[in-house]
């Protein structure tokens, strides 16, 4: 949704836009049991989201678009100097988590975020990435977001609520 609507002036193809949807859908799929592989989260997911995109039969090009865009959605001040698939997929992401903002103008898209109910996003996402993790130290290295929300953990494993590093 919020990618999409950052889109609207853009010059995407009707396969980009559909390319754009399954980067935001699987961008956090690697959290799951059925992606949770040796690699980091953020690899795992790119990596489904290839497979699937595949089995669909999109062109290379946008699969490695969406591979990137997925993989490098946690990395700030790299996804946003790629394409147009990765810097909408990491806007996305910081609009959803309240460090980016949407349009001035948007007001629909503001309250249709509003409506919306996060559900615990923030524990729920950094608990799923501290559990692979706490498994598979190598999936949070130390740099990284995920080793950033393990690292807290481990600091202080008791703190109910969301992740301090999230």
């Amino acid at each position: 949704m919020i990618a999409d609507a950052a889109a609207v002036d853009l010059p995407l193809s009707a396969e980009e836009r559909e390319a754009l949807a399954v980067a935001c859908l699987f961008h956090d799929a690697g959290t799951a049991a059925a992606y949770d592989g040796p690699q980091r989260f953020e690899v795992e997911g790119a990596d489904a989201a290839s497979d699937f995109l595949t089995e669909h039969e999109f062109a290379p090009t946008l699969r490695k678009q969406v591979w990137e865009a997925i993989a490098l959605h946690t990395s700030p001040g790299i996804a946003e100097r790629l394409g147009p698939l990765t810097r909408l997929v990491r806007l996305g992401v910081t609009v959803d988590f309240g460090s980016g903002s949407v349009s001035e103008t948007d007001e629909g898209l503001r309250a249709a975020l509003r409506r919306l109910p996060r559900a615990d996003i923030e524990i729920v996402l950094g608990n799923a990435v501290v559990s692979q993790a706490v498994q598979r130290p190598s999936k949070a290295p130390a740099a990284s977001w995920p080793g950033g929300l393990l690292a807290a953990h481990l600091a202080n494993p008791d703190h109910p609520g969301a992740n301090e590093a999230f």
